[in-house]
């Protein structure tokens, strides 16, 4: 997978909402960029037994909790299924990678980006998701500040990854 990601850095003052959207987007365009310049193999490679961690994994992870914090909890949308887990299968966005469209993958990262941005466009900070989560409200920016921890935290698992296909290391 060979494309040139942009990544712009955030921007050192800026209102509240510019400044935890622009951490997101950086936080996507890294993991995008941990990602670049690999085969469909070297996407799928697992880190160390048993864990199941690979790139490919992660971007399929993370589509899974775009969906789940904006489609599910923001918006309120019944989701009952995920793109790649199901009920019985609680962790095959990270387990069931053989046969995966690894392009596939991609663009429904990618859709699910777009449909988060969506989401939240014009929504002021302090609006409350539709669907509580363990009985509390969720407000957006709770949503925003959890969704910058959860890339941060997985680029962090990335770097290693990467690390282990290819050797590159950097930001």
């Amino acid at each position: 997978m060979t494309t040139v990601t942009p990544r712009v850095d955030p921007p050192m003052a800026a209102d509240e909402t510019a400044m935890l959207t622009a951490w997101l987007d950086y936080h996507r365009s890294t993991l995008a960029l941990k990602c670049e310049g690999l085969t469909d193999d070297q996407l799928r490679l697992r880190s160390v037994p048993p864990s199941t961690l690979s790139l490919l994994g992660l971007v399929r992870h993370m589509a899974e909790v775009e969906r789940h914090w904006f489609q599910g909890v923001l918006l309120g949308e019944e989701i009952t299924t995920g793109h790649y887990w199901t009920k019985e299968d609680p962790d095959g966005d990270f387990d069931n990678l053989d046969t995966a469209d690894v392009a596939a993958d991609f663009a429904i990262w990618h859709a699910e980006i777009e449909a988060a941005r969506r989401a939240s466009a014009g929504l002021p900070l302090d609006t409350v998701g539709k669907r509580p989560r363990r009985g509390q409200e969720v407000t957006l920016r709770w949503i925003l500040v959890h969704m910058i921890e959860e890339y941060a935290r997985h680029n962090g698992h990335a770097d290693f990854l990467r690390e282990l296909v290819d050797g590159a290391t950097g930001e």
